[in-house]
């Protein structure tokens, strides 16, 4: 690949972000903020789903099926054990993933206690 500008930006940002990240503080700020994303998603999900009626059953199906997804591309891959034995941290952007996904889980569950009682 020639080293073009463009390359060259996109992989400072990325060194920068990847270096910014680092920060214990940042990335659990970047996991909560994650997180109520997740559960901001399960109320449009379920608002504009109960607002329409007609595709309830597939809005959920599309749910499951991503939630599946994620749990395994987040579960099943193998992790890294560091030289003392123990596992090493996961990627940013897959913990971020996995609390999007907590986020919406938790949501859903919400929306359905609100509905039964």
């Amino acid at each position: 690949m020639q080293n073009t500008r463009l390359s060259t930006i996109i992989s400072v940002s990325v060194g920068r972000i990847s270096q910014w990240s680092r920060n214990p503080w940042r990335r659990t700020s970047f996991i909560l903020i994650s997180l109520l994303l997740g559960f901001f998603l399960a109320s449009v999900i379920s608002t504009v789903s109960g607002a329409k009626s007609e595709q309830d059953v597939v809005t959920a199906a599309v749910v499951v099926l991503i939630v599946e997804l994620t749990n395994r591309y987040v579960y099943g891959a193998k992790r890294v054990t560091s030289v003392d034995g123990s596992l090493a941290p996961r990627l940013l952007t897959t913990e971020i993933l996995n609390s999007i996904k907590l986020g919406l889980v938790y949501g859903l569950f919400l929306e359905a206690f609100k509905l039964g009682s």
